[in-house]
């Protein structure tokens, strides 16, 4: 649902990979899921996806946070596939 544009699946991508729970954890993916969310989430949980997006910047070098940037501005939500 993420990869599909959905904001409350990216915000909880975004946690899983801020706080390593299921994935590896990853800074620069957490900041790029929870600013995908906050830019299309359309009730409350955009401010909690800003606010977690900027507690992991708070941990990020500016290299790191250039590229999570990048991620995000390159993003590009899937399609489903055809039945076959």
């Amino acid at each position: 649902m993420a990869a599909r544009g959905s904001a409350d699946a990216q915000y909880f991508l975004g946690m899983m990979y801020d706080q390593g729970e299921g994935v590896p954890q990853n800074d620069m993916l957490a900041y790029m899921w929870y600013s995908l969310a906050a830019e299309r989430s359309t009730d409350a949980s955009d401010t909690y996806a800003a606010d977690r997006r900027d507690n992991v910047f708070s941990r990020m070098t500016l290299l790191q946070i250039a590229e999570a940037q990048k991620l995000a501005r390159e993003w590009k939500p899937k399609t489903p596939s055809a039945p076959r």
